[in-house]
């Protein structure tokens, strides 16, 4: 489900990304806030499984809740946390299936379904196959760079979500104008750009500037010098053969009207990432003068807003994908869940295995976990069983989460898993129909390195909350006026001594 988060400055956001949930809430507790950095950890490192990590780590600390008020020693815990953390993560390696060496079309279509795993429970979860096949694409574009500001994610209101798309290249919002914009042709087949760091306009003295002169002549050639300057500046331009002039810094009206006279289009005031990543896309790199090249320039109408948009560029390795739909926040919603999706592609495409999703390999781990605890004599075997029953809670979650009866489903998957024949390893919580059903054959997968990284990361917090016995506060930094009204406490509860109370 999502969640409607308002803050302070009135300001909206309905999510149901864990990370971005995390941090918006404000969090004063310190041992929560381990919880939010493994949540930030597990976004930057992988880019899902956020909501993963929090959970397995609480649920970790709540099976060893009774065993440390039953007196165990937190280490002894700890050990066992980090053994059985260290066999969950053999394990995971050893179910997990590569998805190498298949061909391109292929690796397309099993790249697009780990997308639509990751986008099943979001907002854009109705059209996860019309997204996840975008993303699969935008990643492919950027080839091998990882860069993640290659693939530029640009949101326009109205419309409907389907009416997105995705650009071979790089698009953005039309910039600023003066007059003469509209005389400038909107679209060129093969043209050159020219990418700029340099005003084109008049520009007054900054500083206090004095000059002095000795002859009223002399004005007009210190006029002369500044049209001079810049109009030198602009048939350098023309003479480099460009057809688009894009530059990080204004573009005024005279240079605007000159550009539209000889048919060239002009942008100033593009964003410095937008330029940057024309540069990437058109073989350039952004300096004083620089020229590339794509197949196409047009102009184009996105909804309200005119965007600028290059298409079919020789370096290739940028696209941008135009996103559209009803209100705002459900735009900025859209976004965090293509993000989610782009990371989960870029991993599968880095380390290419994968495991079934659904809380299939979380039963497994379960099932092999308490399997191994048996064979454990001493304390250790009821630790590793707690680590083993609190991986149910992905599953559980699940069924909580899709309105099924969390404890008929998990029966059914504890009983497929057990099966000595080992076809039941794959069996993950069915959301469509509220039983199980084979998550592999229904193409319900995730990288194994979310997985990894969610285990690793869960087990290493619950062992840091865990090692902390005493929290102690300074009682310096607390401020003068809770001093006060701890003292005023104090006074009322044993300051006046009554009757029977021993003096000392």
């Amino acid at each position: 489900m999502d969640k409607l988060i308002h803050d302070d400055k009135g300001s909206v956001t309905i999510s149901n990304d864990g990370a971005t949930i995390m941090k918006l809430l404000d969090i004063v507790h310190p041992a929560a806030k381990i919880l939010v950095d493994i949540a930030k950890s597990q976004d930057s490192e992988v880019g899902d499984g956020t909501t993963t990590v929090v959970l397995l780590a609480a649920e970790f600390l709540k099976e060893a809740k009774p065993f440390v008020e039953d007196g165990v020693h937190s280490q002894n815990l700890i050990r066992s946390y980090r053994t059985a953390s260290t066999l969950a993560i053999e394990k995971v390696k050893e179910l997990a299936v590569s998805i190498e060496g298949k061909s391109v079309e292929e690796k397309k279509g099993l790249l697009a379904k780990c997308a639509a795993t990751t986008l099943s429970s979001k907002l854009i979860g109705g059209e996860k196959e019309f997204f996840a096949t975008m993303v699969v694409d935008a990643v492919m574009a950027i080839g091998d760079d990882d860069r993640l500001n290659l693939i530029g994610i640009k949101k326009v209101p109205g419309g409907n979500m389907r009416d997105s798309f995705l650009v071979d290249g790089v698009a953005f919002k039309k910039t600023f104008s003066y007059a003469g914009f509209e005389q400038q042709p909107k679209k060129f087949d093969n043209p050159k750009i020219l990418l700029l760091n340099i005003e084109l306009e008049l520009k007054s003295e900054k500083e206090n500037a004095e000059i002095r002169l000795s002859d009223p002549s002399q004005y007009q050639s210190i006029v002369d010098a500044e049209w001079n300057i810049i109009y030198d500046k602009l048939d350098k331009c023309v003479e480099s053969g460009a057809k688009v002039v894009l530059s990080r810094l204004a573009i005024g009206d005279l240079a605007t009207q000159y550009f539209a006279d000889r048919d060239i289009f002009c942008a100033g005031r593009v964003a410095e990432q937008d330029l940057n990543r024309v540069a990437a896309a058109a073989g350039g790199t952004v300096q004083t003068s620089v020229l590339g090249t794509c197949e196409i320039f047009e102009e184009k109408q996105v909804g309200g807003e005119r965007f600028n948009i290059f298409s079919g560029c020789p370096s290739g390795r940028t696209a941008t994908i135009v996103l559209r739909g009803g209100a705002d926040q459900f735009i900025e919603e859209a976004e965090r869940s293509l993000h989610d999706a782009i990371m989960i592609v870029r991993r599968a495409v880095k380390n290419s295995t994968v495991v079934p999703g659904g809380g299939a390999i979380d039963m497994e781990i379960s099932k092999y976990l308490r399997q191994h605890s048996r064979t454990i004599a001493g304390k250790s075997q009821l630790f590793i069983n707690s680590y083993a029953k609190a991986l149910e809670v992905i599953p559980r979650q699940l069924c909580d989460n899709a309105g099924f009866d969390a404890t008929d489903v998990l029966n059914k998957l504890r009983q497929k898993h057990a099966m000595q024949s080992g076809e039941g390893a794959s069996y993950g919580v069915d959301i469509n129909t509220g039983g199980i059903a084979d998550s592999f054959a229904n193409f319900v997968w995730e990288p194994a390195v979310v997985k990894i990284n969610a285990i690793n990361a869960a087990t290493e917090a619950a062992c840091l909350i865990l090692s902390v016995d005493e929290t102690v506060k300074n009682p310096k930094s607390e401020s003068a006026q809770g001093d006060a009204a701890a003292g005023a406490m104090g006074r009322g509860r044993g300051g006046g001594r009554g009757r029977g109370m021993r003096r000392r």
